[in-house]
């Protein structure tokens, strides 16, 4: 699917973003439904480490906030989705431009709506990998995601009902 002006957009708004882009990483795809997101790390002085390989803080921070933002976007606004935990496992040390892709489906989607009717909250696992050109992965990075479905909002209280008040 491709980028939509709303999309571009925000991905060049995360590359310049200060937060994002001290990570060295570049976002270089997002669909126009937030399904799938494409992340570039390349090599170089701002993420290279004393040993001459990609520094573990940007392996992570270019992936950190990618499937929460993806799902509050793709569930709407009547859904929470915080982040909950995450795990780094590096598999061999970045000596080169690494991708990572995430991706959504339909699916995935459903499932959640539907275990969400019955349940207050759902925790779902991501995996992303970074990898190089030839597909050998470096990284793989899980993420734990809280979702809820947001509270309804209640009628407003009287002036009398809230303590200090009268």
């Amino acid at each position: 699917m491709p980028e939509s002006l709303r999309t571009r957009l925000l991905r060049w708004g995360f590359n310049w973003w200060p937060c994002y882009r001290g990570t060295g990483a570049r976002v270089t795809y997002i669909a126009s439904d937030w399904r799938e997101v494409r992340v570039r790390l390349p090599l170089s002085w701002r993420t290279r480490n004393y040993v001459g390989t990609i520094f573990g803080g940007s392996l992570y921070g270019a992936v950190d906030p990618f499937y929460m933002i993806m799902l509050m976007k793709s569930l709407g606004p009547d859904y929470v989705v915080w982040d909950k935990a995450a795990t780094v496992r590096f598999r061999r040390p970045g000596r080169s431009t690494l991708t990572a892709t995430f991706r959504l489906d339909e699916g995935e989607l459903a499932e959640i709506r539907d275990l969400l009717t019955n349940l207050p909250k759902v925790d779902r696992t991501y995996t992303v990998e970074l990898t190089d050109r030839d597909g050998t992965v470096h990284a793989l990075v899980e993420k734990v995601l809280h979702i809820a479905r947001r509270p309804a909002p209640g009628p407003e209280p009287a002036p009398g009902d809230i303590p200090g008040t009268s």
